[in-house]
């Protein structure tokens, strides 16, 4: 359980200064898209894990069960600071969070029609 305890921690890391590093690229000084980055860094490693041999019942223990307790907070956190600094930061920051939510809503709806999903 410790090995994926510390797979999980080493991509939270991993992710967490590639989005900072990010953040500085674009001239922000947050961390930009670091939780997304991790989990990448995470399926990314699992994948190669196991194409390896080396993904045992241990190791996918530690990370299941972190994933399905840590993982849902850590995205909490940060979506709820995202909100944070887009109210504090004006209207184009809200337009850039609202507009793609209602293009999915869209796109979804006219797969729901295409292809017949209930």
């Amino acid at each position: 359980m410790i090995y994926g305890i510390a797979l999980l921690a080493f991509s939270f890391l991993l992710g967490q200064w590639m989005g900072i590093i990010l953040g500085h690229w674009i001239g922000i000084d947050s961390n930009v898209g670091g939780v997304g980055f991790a989990m990448l860094i995470l399926m990314l490693t699992k994948e190669a894990f196991q194409r390896r041999g080396w993904f045992n019942a241990e190791l996918e223990y530690g990370v299941d069960f972190w994933g399905k307790l840590y993982i849902p907070v850590v995205v909490a956190m940060a979506a709820s600071l995202n909100v944070k600094a887009a109210v504090t930061s004006g209207s184009l920051a809200i337009a850039a969070g609202i507009i793609p939510v209602i293009v999915v809503f869209i796109i979804f709806r006219y797969l729901n029609k295409t292809l017949k999903i209930s």
